[in-house]
């Protein structure tokens, strides 16, 4: 593949999207020198195999991970440090600037473009770190050792907020595990009677947790649609990227779910999967990879689903830490950058989605969120604010005139037909 130098003039004259090429039989594509992960034994006794936790398992591969040097919020805890230094973490993001990469902002005001913040439509809370899986493009490092949560004080706020905006029409719920966060069903059960859809960003494996028996019919019961994370329809590829235990796990899940109606036809109980790719490429057309994953899913297991996202992987964290260590950083920014795609620019999430953090910090998406992008709040007196929090604003409609924090990832939401938790937005 012909190799295009970061400099600007160039770039600008591209209009192709030369990487935006990858097939939908995503199970054949292979990484070099992968670990061995778990492979499928099959559906007879899935029920038997997965009726513990799968947070022991998690934590053997962490500490596997840990002993292999793999720098992780685990291993800062046991070296009895909470986080990364603030010297540090300017470090891991300056990595990308130092890379050659384009400033974003000045890449596209170049091409006479702008990202401008619109009335928010979502509300995606990120309501703890808190999960039983510790996946290796995990954007925010979550594991079984994660205590950050949500507490009741800012989730009353957030549904507070929910109510005084009223251009929100969604509540987007994520994590970590979100559904292992004690204010998950009180934030679904106050948003539903407010008649806003919940979105339950589902990574499967928790429906199987022992103490997350009921999960299932409670989100059926208050009509939550579950997007639900399944990154290949092989065990291989899931487990590589997941953990061992999880592909079939996952299976069980999606099984559970169909057996209650989700994406069923007529049930009116919706069930998208999201696909991340494995290493450093682009997605496939998502059209194509969906009309794929319902035939493998079918064929192997009987499983139905509605939609399927495409999502690329932000080049910040564990993904980050993850390219950095096959020396593929430079190489990945190199190909965000060339499949600039101009037509993104108006519908990526930050226009339209406000991301809430544990902690109730407001930034303009998740992926700022991880990496501490506070946003201010505009006041009467010449200075601002210092942070935004969901005590600082009395409704969505005040952010209408706070800019939008942009940096080198933002490639990551614009390359190929672009990339949201919704999927392609291009």
């Amino acid at each position: 593949m012909r190799r295009i130098a970061l400099r600007w003039p160039a770039l600008r004259r591209l209009t192709s999207l030369p990487d935006y090429n990858t097939r939908v039989d995503v199970d054949k594509i292979k990484l070099s020198k992968p670990k061995r992960p778990g492979s499928w034994v099959g559906l007879e006794g899935l029920s038997d195999r997965n009726k513990d936790s799968l947070i022991p398992d998690t934590l053997a591969k962490m500490e596997e991970d840990e002993r292999e040097g793999v720098v992780t919020a685990t291993s800062l805890m046991a070296a009895g440090r909470q986080k990364l230094s603030l010297e540090e973490r300017k470090a891991r993001r300056r990595l990308l600037s130092d890379l050659g990469v384009p400033g974003f902002r000045d890449f596209i005001t170049q091409q006479n473009l702008a990202i401008q913040r619109k009335p928010a439509e979502i509300l995606q809370l990120n309501i703890g770190l808190y999960c039983n899986q510790a996946c290796n493009h995990c954007h925010v490092e979550s594991s079984p050792k994660r205590k950050e949560m949500m507490d009741e004080k800012t989730a009353e706020r957030c549904i507070e907020l929910l109510k005084t905006s009223s251009t929100v029409k969604t509540l987007d719920i994520t994590g970590g595990a979100p559904e292992m966060n004690s204010q998950f069903r009180r934030l679904v059960e106050a948003a539903t009677a407010e008649g806003v859809e919940v979105i339950d960003r589902c990574n499967l494996t928790v429906l199987l947790e022992p103490d997350q028996a009921d999960l299932v019919d409670f989100l059926a019961d208050h009509r939550v649609r579950v997007v639900a994370s399944l990154p290949c329809y092989s065990a291989k590829n899931v487990n590589m990227q997941r953990g061992n235990k999880v592909f079939e796990r996952s299976i069980e899940g999606l099984l559970r779910l169909n057996d209650r109606g989700y994406g069923k036809e007529g049930s009116g109980l919706f069930l998208d999967l999201v696909y991340n790719p494995i290493g450093a490429f682009l997605p496939p057309p998502q059209e194509a990879l969906e009309a794929k994953y319902k035939e493998e899913l079918m064929d192997a297991f009987g499983i139905e689903f509605n939609g399927l996202f495409t999502i690329t992987n932000m080049p910040i964290k564990r993904f980050a830490d993850f390219l950095y260590r096959r020396g593929e950083l430079k190489d990945y920014m190199e190909l965000l950058v060339r499949n600039f795609n101009p037509s993104t620019v108006d519908s990526v999430m930050c226009t339209s989605t406000v991301s809430v953090g544990w902690d109730g910090k407001i930034y303009d998406c998740d992926f700022n969120q991880q990496l501490a992008m506070e946003l201010s709040v505009p006041t009467a007196t010449t200075e601002p604010t210092p942070v935004c929090d969901v005590f600082a604003i009395d409704s969505l409609d005040d952010m209408s005139q706070i800019p939008v924090r942009l940096d080198s990832h933002c490639f990551g939401c614009t390359a190929g037909m672009g990339s949201s938790c919704q999927g392609e937005v291009a």
